[in-house]
């Protein structure tokens, strides 16, 4: 942890962090591409129980890093939200044969 001592330092951690956050989240999106491949119906790309798990998952290590478990488990869902319905899409282009 990093301690500021002016407003002008805090915010450029963030953007330091926004900028890492972003790239991480353009690799999850790879991936979750990918995944859209490997799965025949949409039920399997909505996975709601491995939804719960990765809820789960990412609530205990918000509790190991003193991370808000609540705050996390809220971006996490908006975020699987929106990746569910990019693949979604990514997975009906390749039932109709047209790349995403």
């Amino acid at each position: 942890m990093v301690t500021c001592t002016s407003i002008e330092e805090v915010r450029q951690h963030i953007d330091r962090i926004d900028r890492d956050l972003v790239s991480l989240l353009a690799h999850r999106g790879n991936l979750v591409n990918q995944a859209a491949a490997f799965k025949k119906t949409t039920e399997e790309v909505k996975a709601s129980s491995r939804v719960e798990d990765v809820i789960a998952k990412v609530r205990a290590v918000a509790d190991e890093c003193g991370a808000s478990a609540e705050v996390v488990e809220k971006v996490y869902r908006a975020m699987i939200a929106a990746f569910i319905e990019e693949e979604l899409s990514a997975h009906a282009a390749l039932k109709s044969g047209i790349a995403p």
